[in-house]
């Protein structure tokens, strides 16, 4: 490593820890290389050359670290991402979650909500969302205000409504939500049945039992240890018996808490927590 490197290194450590001491946010354990990247992006969108001097701004002006988050934070995601897992979920998880008078549902790490909504759609069709619950956390204040307004871009609902009718929708899409100019805003019905809350998967313990968590496409900007941390958080919010789904290039092969889980549907990421698992 040349000493340009080495210094950046530096850098972006006390970057990590500053950020942690000083707002309670803590990236130290995401993958370097990830981080490097948000890092980079921040410093050309705040317009500073060095990461010495966006740390000693977001140090003391509270409204520069409020532009720095959500380049940490990033999440693109869809309507029913990944059709499969959707169709899984609701052909062999859903009769399971039908057994509980209350089902409670978690998406850790929810963006600006697209999953959430998707997962209340699912529920809706299949009979329980009325009865259930679901929890959407993020650690971004600012996707939670727009997953909060469940409003999205007109020009995204094509693919929305294509992955809803894959994932085995039974109605259409636009039955979700009423148009304005450029907006597509998804019904009050389904956002009151959805809990927005900030939750730091590297920090935070779990704050409900659930019967299904769903945490996709986040734990691959983990290392190994946060990794095994937000996997024991899961284990620890979910019943006996309960589900995690992740995305399809997470694996709990290599977690220690592998043996809490067995998989379910194996080629959607899907797992079921053992019996006794603690």
């Amino acid at each position: 490593m040349n000493a340009t490197n080495e210094s950046q290194d530096v850098e972006l450590d006390l970057l990590l820890e500053g950020v942690f001491r000083m707002y309670h946010y803590d990236f130290r354990q995401y993958v370097r290389s990830s981080l490097r990247r948000r890092v980079h992006q921040a410093l050309l969108a705040l317009k500073h050359t060095s990461i010495t001097s966006l740390l000693d701004r977001i140090l003391h002006d509270p409204r520069a670290f409020a532009q720095f988050l959500p380049h940490m934070t990033i999440q693109v995601s869809d309507m029913f991402r990944d059709p499969s897992y959707w169709l899984a979920l609701r052909k062999r998880v859903v009769p399971h979650l039908s057994t509980y008078p209350f089902p409670r549902v978690w998406i850790a790490g929810c963006g600006a909500g697209e999953e959430a909504y998707s997962m209340a759609i699912l529920l809706a069709e299949e009979g329980l969302l009325a009865r259930a619950q679901i929890y959407a956390t993020d650690i971004s204040v600012e996707s939670l205000a727009e997953a909060k307004a469940g409003a999205y871009q007109l020009d995204r609902v094509r693919s929305f409504s294509d992955n809803y009718f894959e994932s085995g929708g039974k109605a259409s899409l636009s039955d979700y939500y009423v148009t304005t100019s450029s907006r597509a805003c998804f019904v009050p019905a389904l956002r009151e049945r959805i809990l927005f809350a900030d939750h730091c998967l590297a920090t935070d313990t779990a704050f409900a039992e659930v019967q299904l968590v769903s945490c996709r496409n986040v734990l691959i900007y983990f290392d190994r240890t946060l990794q095994d941390r937000a996997v024991g958080v899961f284990c620890d919010a979910l019943s006996p018996r309960g589900f995690l789904g992740l995305g399809d290039k997470e694996t709990l092969r290599f977690s220690a808490h592998m043996k809490a889980f067995e998989p379910f549907v194996a080629e959607e990421k899907i797992y079921r927590k053992g019996e006794r698992a603690t």
